[in-house]
């Protein structure tokens, strides 16, 4: 028998969809470019390729991917990813959005998601602004940032999704920024090969609505991109990675680069043992017949 033909290596355009609508200088671009970048390094098959999103700019993004994708209700693309990636781990499933998708509406499922430590992959990409509603304060926004909901300037402390996402139980913690391509293409991709729930919050720049949030991480807007130094530290170190995110709160953006990165079983390999053993017991009974079963022992 001749051996199958190997598979066709993927293109960039292959994986462009729909022309990107997002705004001139939009940093979500970058993201875009990365993740074309990335996919094609690693070589994933196309049709194991799986985008997934909430609401806002930033959830567009399924559209403008030539791949199986879900552009779903604001703040529930995490739950839904979970169910994807649970019943399909054969497939890579992305999760993109950004600061008021992930951390406001859908806040509670990104607790929930990190602490059963479902294996996908979330970028994040955060303005500290709603961007699609035209400038509202976002969970991000720093105190004193005037939008159309803060016009005397923003009152509420931000929060720290770094120490939130620590605090939470994620096990790929990553922070980068959208002008530093090198630098994000590096972490998307060991966000991808790690066994679990990873996260890279990465610092997006809205053009429109709140432009040099970010050139305090720029180097060509005079400011500094520090990286981690993951010599000197301990990766698996929950305390060691709250550091990082205090740090980072106090002197933002702090530093960029992995704050976590540690070993935990994924709820998928949990859940897919629990099965492999109930099954064990039934013995060679089909799924119809478990479930006639259960119905009969309800009647």
């Amino acid at each position: 028998m001749s051996s199958p033909a190997p598979a066709e290596k993927l293109t960039k355009k292959q994986l462009k969809a729909d022309k990107p609508t997002w705004c001139p200088g939009c940093g979500d671009f970058s993201v875009l470019a990365s993740f074309f970048n990335i996919v094609q390094k690693l070589e994933i098959p196309h049709e194991k390729i799986v985008c997934v999103s909430g609401i806002g700019c930033s959830s567009r993004f399924p559209y403008f991917v030539n791949a199986h994708g879900i552009h779903f209700i604001h703040g529930r693309a995490l739950p839904l990813a979970t169910g994807i990636s649970l019943s399909r781990p054969d497939l890579h499933v992305f999760v993109f959005g950004g600061d008021g998708d992930g951390y406001s509406i859908g806040g509670n499922h990104l607790t929930h998601a990190a602490r059963k430590n479902v294996n996908l992959s979330y970028v994040v990409m955060d303005n500290q602004v709603y961007g699609l509603t035209k400038n509202q304060t976002s969970p991000t926004t720093p105190l004193g940032h005037k939008s159309k909901t803060d016009p005397r300037g923003a009152i509420d402390r931000p929060i720290n999704p770094m120490a939130q996402l620590v605090a939470s139980g994620a096990t790929f913690i990553a922070r980068t920024h959208t002008t530093q391509i090198k630098h994000m293409n590096e972490m998307f991709e060991r966000a991808i090969l790690h066994p679990g729930f990873a996260v890279v919050e990465t610092l997006s720049e809205c053009s429109m609505f709140y432009p040099g949030a970010f050139d305090a991480g720029n180097p060509r807007k005079g400011g500094r991109f520090d990286l981690v130094d993951e010599e000197a530290r301990n990766m698996e170190s929950s305390a060691e990675a709250m550091s990082l995110a205090e740090e980072a709160e106090a002197d933002f953006p702090g530093k960029f680069g992995v704050y976590l990165e540690s070993q935990r079983p994924t709820k998928n390999d949990l859940e897919a043992a629990w099965i492999n053993d109930e099954r064990a017991l039934v013995g060679e009974t089909s799924d119809r017949d478990l479930m006639r079963q259960r119905f009969d022992a309800m009647r």
